[in-house]
């Protein structure tokens, strides 16, 4: 934008907001108004400032996600939704928690770097006291649908925008997200605004009614509305009770059909609202139900219900928690027992594992181990890495092919990898490398459960279970356009970060297991001083490096003595402080918070408040750095 633009509207804004504007105002709505007077007198922001939206790094952006996974779930199918019925081009659909920072998107691919010019991508903050007026701001304060075009915007910097934003609330009435839609044309016609704001209305009243649904399954849920062939529909009635028939949420359509407050319903008895017995209306309960039967509210109004029983889980003794053995592999650092234990449970219910680890961090072996011991362990496991095959190659090394498809193919064809796997697991290390056309036709093939060969006509069933790995930032990834945002929620099901070697408390026991493997049943044996070194070297390369050291040295052994003078051959003379290429920021940061944790004695709590942070974000700082409290 012009500066002279720029300074037009900062101009324009100023005089709105001290009535000297002597034409036409630029803006009808009071909402809009209000929040002009709100930028200049509460948050001193000035309209005509360039500066660009704050984005939040990636790991706060997850701090950010986490709480909120569950309505990501419920979003992301009706953003993609809303987008489409939009005609996909032109647009961007944003989901934000309840501070205005985004943590859900979807647009064109094309488009992308279009709206992350104008702030619009994962991360971004578009509260008011940071944006001024902008459809997600103003709708986090006034509570209610905001459209913001153009040049009603706060800032000179957002007048290309138009937005139209809708809070989404919880069950017990707060505030939850915000589902927003914008575009940076400025071709739109009015009937198209029209429509806009009406969708992402009718998208953010969905998305609530269904975490409605889904969040409580285990009370009763009252679905009512006084003509039966709205029940099922938006404009119900849902409302939660629990065994002693106490009300414990309500939805806003519910509150409008019975015409009370939230606070003269929520923990009061059902009976208050009913004619009917409660036993008799609990009596129809049903844990699917499909026929409406009428009820008589208090008033005598007549309504139509459905009354969802809670869903009861059958007792079962907890297990303790599992420690896997496997010869093949070293399991001892409590990191990584953990986190294959609850990958193997997740992965027994058909949820896509993903590993996070630097390179040379075993996760070959981590997913062969997980195969081993899941129900698979007698299917195949087939491990393809997508950075090792040229691009060329690999998407008939994945779906196969049939005889004569292309130069070059063989006479009978050739059997992908996924069919390969067709029973058991696949492993895609390295899957941050495979190429943006191959990850659309993977994810074709993940949702529908079937592949179809190059040249073949004819679909397969395909029954496979998913590990994938990559050492690069699958978010950081999306967020360059490198890699499909829909195919990363696809496959990042359930992350298992695994610690580099320098930081493993098992190197001891990783280090036995490797040379016996080297040594090939051959004798050998370090001598004093060797053992020390190889346990104190921070291994840049991790496991990898570790390895093909050992098998050096196993080489060079003479009368299966290792010595060391044959080690100092391989390595520099003085240990180094830190592996090469670490971060001295994350070096200054684990010694903060072990200092910190030995002052306050372990007391999480307090270590927190000292930093400023939630329990649960350190508690991922310890995890990252590999911190754990001493048996």
């Amino acid at each position: 934008m012009k500066p002279a633009l720029i300074n037009d509207h900062a101009q324009l804004v100023l005089q709105a907001v001290q009535g000297t504007h002597t034409h036409q105002a630029p803006v009808n709505d009071l909402a809009i108004t209000r929040s002009w007077r709100r930028c200049l007198d509460q948050y001193q922001l000035d309209p005509a400032s360039r500066r660009a939206p704050h984005v939040v790094e990636q790991p706060r952006l997850q701090d950010h996600r986490a709480p909120l996974e569950h309505i990501i779930a419920v979003a992301h199918w009706q953003m993609n939704h809303l987008h489409q019925q939009l005609g996909r081009d032109g647009h961007v659909v944003l989901l934000t928690d309840a501070r205005g920072v985004a943590i859900d998107s979807v647009c064109n691919e094309s488009e992308r770097a279009d709206f992350q010019r104008s702030g619009l991508w994962l991360g971004s903050v578009w509260s008011e006291d940071c944006e001024g007026t902008n459809g997600v701001g103003t709708c986090l304060v006034e509570q209610q649908q905001v459209t913001i075009r153009r040049d009603e915007h706060f800032r000179s910097k957002h007048v290309g925008l138009s937005c139209s934003a809708s809070p989404v609330f919880d069950a017990n009435g707060e505030l939850l997200a915000v589902l927003n839609l914008s575009s940076v044309r400025d071709n739109h016609s009015q009937q198209h605004y029209f429509r806009a704001m009406a969708l992402t209305q009718l998208s953010a009243n969905l998305i609530e009614s269904c975490y409605f649904l889904g969040h409580d399954p285990q009370r009763y849920l009252l679905r009512f509305h006084p003509e039966a062939g709205f029940v099922g529909l938006l404009g119900e009635g849902l409302l939660s009770f629990d065994e002693s028939a106490t009300i414990c949420s309500v939805n806003h359509c519910a509150l409008d059909l019975l015409g009370l407050s939230r606070d003269q319903v929520v923990g009061q008895s059902l009976a208050m609202l009913l004619q009917t017995p409660v036993d008799q209306v609990i009596s129809q309960a049903s844990s699917q139900p499909s026929v409406c039967w009428p009820l008589r509210l208090i008033d005598g109004r007549l309504v139509y219900v459905q009354l969802r029983e809670p869903v009861r889980p059958a007792p079962s003794v907890t297990p303790a928690p599992q420690t896997i053995n496997d010869v093949h592999v070293c399991l001892e650092d409590p990191r990584l027992q953990r986190g294959i234990a609850r990958a193997l449970r997740v992965i027994e219910h058909d949820v896509p594992v993903f590993l996070q680890g630097e390179t040379g961090t075993g996760k070959e072996a981590f997913a062969a181990a997980l195969h081993r011991a899941s129900s698979r362990r007698n299917q195949p496991f087939v491990a393809i890495n997508c950075a090792a095959i040229p691009e060329t190659l690999i998407e008939s090394e994945l779906f196969g092919y049939r005889g004569g498809s292309f130069t070059g193919a063989r006479k009978d064809g050739m059997i992908g990898k996924l069919e390969q796997a067709h029973g058991g697991i696949l492993f895609l290390d390295e899957i941050a490398d495979m190429p943006l056309a191959l990850q659309t036709r993977l994810l074709r093939v993940l949702e529908e459960r079937q592949v179809v060969p190059l040249g073949g006509a004819t679909a397969r069933a395909l029954d496979v279970r998913l590990v994938s790995a990559s050492h690069q930032d699958l978010q950081a990834c999306v967020a360059q356009g490198r890699f499909r945002e829909d195919l990363f929620y696809r496959v990042a099901g359930f992350t298992v970060q695994l610690p580099p070697l320098r930081e493993r408390s098992d190197k001891g026991s990783l280090l036995d297991l490797l040379l016996r493997e080297e040594a090939k049943g051959a004798r050998v044996r370090l001598e004093a001083g060797v053992r020390e070194r190889l346990l104190t070297q921070p291994w840049p390369g991790n496991v990898r490096q570790l390895r093909t050291c050992l098998r050096t040295l196993v080489a060079l052994s003479s009368e299966g003595r290792i010595t060391l003078e044959d080690l100092e051959e391989l390595l520099p003379t003085t240990p180094a402080t830190a592996a090469p290429g670490e971060n001295p920021l994350e070096v200054c940061e684990r010694q903060t918070l072990l200092a910190l944790i030995e002052a306050e004695h372990w007391h999480i709590a307090h270590v927190a408040a000292r930093l400023g942070i939630s329990r649960n974000t350190l508690y991922r700082k310890l995890r990252q750095h590999g911190i754990s409290r001493p048996g």
